[in-house]
């Protein structure tokens, strides 16, 4: 691959727009640059929690190959008519989901952000993943969107929730459980 960035500056989004990938221009607010910005937002998150001490080999190479595959999810929304998730990679998400969900003990109660710095920055992660599913369901609803982009981002939130916990508990920490008993009923009078 050449120097496909050489100038980093180009003055041409000084009047509100951006280029796609395919070379048309729309204003930096389009729900197509907010979908796929925020997927990189999403990508960013990710690599805090690869930056954390503490994660192990087959968290990090998950999270790895969930970085190149965002940057492939990237560049589908940048580019319209592009296709670049495919099935194959949502039925990898649920593969290794179902893996590191296995041995965790089930849930009886909600789990609040927290852990281990790790782990809450796996937390920010699936919050932002989020907002980039809704961002996309937005998009597609003005736009055409393939259904595996959105899908992706959905199972891809459901992983990182589990990793979450494995991360919180591999920590020592532990996971955060929300005490919902924790409200005092008002004193009577």
């Amino acid at each position: 691959m050449g120097n496909r960035l050489s100038k980093i500056y180009t003055r041409t989004g000084d009047d509100g727009t951006t280029g796609l990938g395919d070379g048309s221009r729309v204003a930096k607010d389009s729900l197509r640059v907010s979908a796929y910005g925020t997927v990189d937002e999403l990508n960013s998150t990710i690599g805090m929690v690869l930056a954390a001490e503490g994660v192990d080999d087959a968290v990090r190479e998950t999270l790895t190959q969930v970085q190149h595959e965002l940057f492939d999810l990237g560049g589908e929304l940048c580019i319209p008519g592009m296709a670049m998730i495919e099935d194959a990679d949502i039925d990898g998400l649920e593969h290794v989901l179902d893996q590191f969900n296995e041995p965790l003990p089930p849930l009886k109660d909600f789990i609040l952000p927290g852990g281990g710095m790790a782990a809450s920055c796996c937390h920010l992660a699936r919050t932002v993943c989020r907002r980039a599913e809704r961002e996309v369901i937005a998009l597609g609803r003005v736009e055409t969107i393939r259904p595996q982009a959105q899908r992706y981002l959905n199972r891809l939130s459901d992983l990182l929730f589990v990793l979450c916990r494995v991360l919180a508990r591999s920590s020592g920490h532990g996971e955060v459980l929300w005490q919902h008993e924790r409200r005092r009923k008002p004193a009577s009078h």
